[in-house]
This record gives C-alpha cells, structure tokens and sequence, in this order.
C-alpha cells in the first residue's frame, strides 16, 4: 500500500493487504457447508484482530496528535474524514481506544481473536461502570471474568452479566454498590417527579408525567386488573406488562395462550375508572371536610333534558356524564330550605364519613338539592 513506511506493523499491513487483493477475484465453489462455517468463525476471529490493531493504532495517534497533519481540530474529526465515517462513530472508536489502553487483559483478547469488537465495547462500558473507590483486585478480577465469559455469551448477554459483575468476583462490595445505586435511583426519580395537565379548550387535557419505578408498578398493577375486568373474550387474553413471562415463548408453561398487549386506549380509559373508584379515604382535609367535587346544574337537565353541567373548578361536563356520576356515586337527595335547613333527606340514608363527595347541586325555585357520595 502506497504511504506505509518500514515499521514492523506497516510491514505487516502491507502483507495483509496484499494477500486480500489475492482474494477478492477468488470463487467459493467448492467450499461445502462445513468448510464455509469454518471459514466464517475464522474470518470472524480474524476481524476482531484487525479491530484490536486499527484501536491500537488510533490511541497511538491520539498521543503523536495526527490530526496536525492536515489541520484538524482532533483525532477523532481527523479519523472520520480520512475514513469518510461519521463523526459520532469516530469519537466512539477514539473513546473505546483509550479504554483498551486501560484494560490490558481486554485488549489482549481482542488480538487474540477471543472478544469481538461488540463484545468488547461492552466489557469496557461495565468497567468503566464500576465505583473508583473498589479495591483494583474487584476490577481486574472483574476484567478477566467478563473476557472469560465473551467465549460463550453474546454482546447482550455480557450486557446484562457485565452489570451484575461485582455481585459475581465481590458479592458484598456488589451489594453495597447495588444498594447505593437504588437509593441514589430512587432519591433521583423523586427529585425528578413531575405532573402537568394542559386543556386544550375542546373537552381534553393532555397530561403528562414522571414518576418514581415504585409506582408506576402499581399503577400499571391497578389499571392492567380494570382493563382486564373489561376485556372481551374474543378478541384474545389482554397481556400484563408486568408478567416476566416470555409472550414470544411458545414452549412456556405460564403462557398456555397467545396474549395481546393492552392499548394506549384501554388504559386510558381504565385511568379514568380509577380515578372515578377513588373514595378519598385518607385524604388530607379541606375546610373540616373530604375533598369535593360539586357538580351544578338545573333539575330539568337531571331529570334528562339537554344542557350541560358546571364543575366547582370552572370546568363544563355533559348533562349525561353528570347523571351517570350521579347514579354511580349514590346520590342521596337532600332538599334544603332557604336558610338552608333541611326540608327533605330523601328515602335512601347513609351515614356520611369524611371521604371524599361527589356533590350535585340542583336549582330550582330556590330551594337546593344536594347528593354527596358515602364512602364504603
């Protein structure tokens, strides 16, 4: 190749180029199946070997600063341009580079063909991953695991092995690192907590939240048993999201039929269920009393005229959602004087508790009727 001076390794390169331009005109005929595999394993090892050298060679050029060479503001915005690759994947390879300068066992499993370069940007995120103040015999131990474990398990494998690493070479360091990182997670998705709710002025408001893993579990717990109290049997079982059982596994003995996936649409729905359930029991005082939600209308429109209905928080509801709240909730007439003293308490009684109300206020000839929720 034209360029490469005398170095050992440009000598080395100039032969592998050499013997792949021999190969590029060459025809597989004749390569059965077995010889093929073997052929793609050893190709493989092989490309992880180059990978090992071209990173080498690119923390190299990191420290004798290449990118003078033409004016470039870094190693990485030097590489992409002479390789015509993306800068983000430059910076990647720089970054992986420097790591394999740290973790020489790593490194030198590369160049043996042993950790392909997906396997080893993983390994070098997991120990990166690990606290400074661990003892260095937890993280060379944790080094020569996890290239140990790169000659049976995939890239995602070591993924999920590489985050549990410690518990595997230190179960008590690991533990107490795990500990840390849920009271840190936790003490973070607290911090983090958040709700808005936006009306768009045609009847909807757009929410939207952040909240701790806890409870989210237990919400996705209360809205997955109404959508499933609701589901309808032919259209398939609803799928839990919470189940850890594989939904893709058929030999899976928990899994006896396929499931579908609830809807955006079903759990909104069983949202709003949820939230109409809600007696209030427990909930902080308003004024000596449960918190309210007073609904106004006319008796006409309660009897089942046309019209809407008015919340105490400004909001309009219709007339139909006002009398279903109402029928659901239990109302209790109470008809009050003009004093407010009561004329009529209706059939129905109950004792009342501090939960929360669902209140319907009815005008009429100056008198009022008013029906409350009680809770159970």
């Amino acid at each position: 190749m034209a360029g490469l001076g005398q170095h050992q390794v440009d000598r080395g390169i100039a032969v592998i180029d050499e013997v792949l331009s021999g190969l590029g005109e060459v025809s597989l005929l004749g390569l059965d199946a077995e010889a093929t595999g073997v052929s793609l394993v050893a190709l493989a090892r092989l490309e992880a070997r180059v990978a090992e050298l071209r990173l080498r060679m690119l923390a190299h050029g990191t420290q004798v600063a290449v990118e003078r060479t033409c004016g470039a503001t870094t190693t990485a915005t030097w590489f992409a341009h002479a390789t015509r690759t993306t800068v983000r994947a430059s910076r990647r390879a720089v970054f992986f580079a420097e790591a394999l300068g740290r973790y020489e066992v790593l490194r030198a499993g590369m160049a043996a063909g042993g950790v392909n370069l997906e396997q080893g940007e993983v390994i070098a995120r997991a120990l990166d991953a690990i606290p400074a103040e661990v003892a260095s015999w937890v993280r060379v131990e944790a080094e020569q695991t996890l290239v140990d474990l790169a000659a049976r398990h995939d890239a995602q494998q070591l993924r999920v092995l590489g985050d549990r690493i410690l518990h595997v070479v230190a179960p008590e360091v690991g533990e107490a690192h795990e500990a840390k990182q849920l009271a840190d997670a936790e003490a973070a998705a607290e911090k983090a907590t958040t709700l808005s709710l936006t009306p768009d002025g045609a009847g909807k408001v757009h929410g939207r939240f952040t909240i701790p893993e806890l409870h989210a579990g237990m919400l996705r717990k209360f809205l997955m048993s109404l959508v499933v109290s609701h589901q309808d049997p032919a259209t398939g079982a609803v799928e839990d999201p919470t189940d850890p059982t594989d939904p893709t596994d058929p030999t899976d003995p928990a899994r006896p039929e396929p499931q579908r996936r609830a809807t955006s649409h079903e759990l909104g729905q069983a949202f709003c269920e949820l939230l109409e359930r809600l007696d209030g029991t427990g909930l902080p005082e308003t004024a000596g009393t449960g918190a309210t939600v007073v609904v106004t209308m006319s008796l006409e429109t309660l009897a089942g005229g046309l019209g809407a209905a008015t919340l105490d928080t400004g909001d309009r509801i219709a007339a139909h959602t006002a009398r279903r709240l109402a029928c659901e909730a239990g109302i209790i007439p109470v008809v009050l004087g003009g004093r407010r003293q009561v004329l009529d308490q209706g059939r129905r009684r109950r004792r009342f508790t501090r939960a929360q109300r669902i209140a319907l206020v009815v005008r009429d000839q100056g008198c009022t009727a008013v029906g409350c929720q009680t809770a159970a």
